[in-house]
């Protein structure tokens, strides 16, 4: 596995390049990662909409969500949230900071329109008919739940949110194989579900599929509006996450394995080959 301080050099070099990526790009990817934790966020409500046990259905909708992360590792996909360990490459002068809000911009926007186009075709594909109709209650529950939050709960939330998503990134890149990056990649996002902390993709889908399916439906739900959905739910939950993520995650990383490190990274790749230059005399 990588250590944590090989982790944080190569991450100067991952964050350059999601920093240089084209707007397109950009754009595209982050529709796919929408996408993948919407997908994430469908199949979570199905699992658990039929137990009538609240704890037993948290667990088992927190075991499945982590699907989402999978997805995104493993098929290659750009998630707002995790992009925020961008700043790592900022903090090493590698990428402008202009940049880097340049790729949160895009990426969002494009985790916005895929989440949002899977909760579209989700409700007129009638998959909230499942269980007689239990998946409907359950998508139309899910999201007034997320829009009765007050904006301090959203924020705080967000930002536990991301400290766990971004740990998640992180634990991912020490794995030299698939299994290894869906084991460590599963654990920190299984406890953010579990304890229902808030992440502004997930949201995206949660709250878009919830007034969907009331409108479609017929469900009515007390504070579920487009106005308490994007400005009492998701900008709090987005500020939140970016604190938890560039904040303490990304800066947190930077200052403990790069923030006045005695040698560069080529200079330790150096040491390395002399190191088996020597071995081999």
């Amino acid at each position: 596995m990588h250590s944590p301080l090989e982790i944080a050099r190569n991450y100067i070099d991952i964050g350059v390049h999601k920093a240089n990526l084209s707007p397109f790009k950009m754009v595209l990817l982050g529709f796919f990662a929408g996408m993948f934790i919407a997908f994430a966020g469908v199949g979570s409500t199905v699992a658990s909409s039929t137990i009538a046990s609240a704890s037993v259905a948290k667990i088992v909708g927190a075991c499945v969500f982590p699907a989402g992360m999978a997805m995104v590792l493993i098929a290659g996909a750009e998630l707002f949230t995790g992009n925020h360990m961008i700043i790592i490459a900022v903090l090493s002068g590698k990428t402008s900071p202009a940049r880097m809000l340049k790729n949160w911009f895009y990426v969002f926007l494009g985790n916005f329109l895929g989440a949002a186009f899977v909760a579209a075709m989700v409700v007129w594909g009638c998959t909230p008919d499942l269980f007689g109709g239990n998946v409907a209650q359950a998508i139309v529950d899910a999201g007034a739940a997320k829009t009765a939050l007050t904006v301090r709960q959203a924020f705080v939330r967000g930002v536990l949110c991301n400290i766990l998503v971004c740990t998640a990134i992180w634990m991912s890149y020490a794995a030299k194989s698939v299994p290894g990056k869906l084991i460590t990649s599963f654990w920190p996002v299984m406890i953010f579900v579990l304890c229902g902390f808030e992440h502004c993709v997930a949201d995206m889908y949660f709250g878009v599929a919830a007034l969907l399916t009331a409108g479609e439906y017929g469900i009515a739900a007390e504070g579920l509006t487009w106005f308490r959905f994007l400005f009492q739910c998701l900008l709090p939950v987005t500020l939140g996450n970016i604190v938890g993520g560039a904040g303490v995650v990304g800066t947190g990383a930077w200052l403990i394995y790069l923030h006045r490190t005695p040698y560069s990274r080529r200079t330790a790749e150096s040491e390395q080959e002399e190191i088996g230059i020597a071995e081999e005399y």
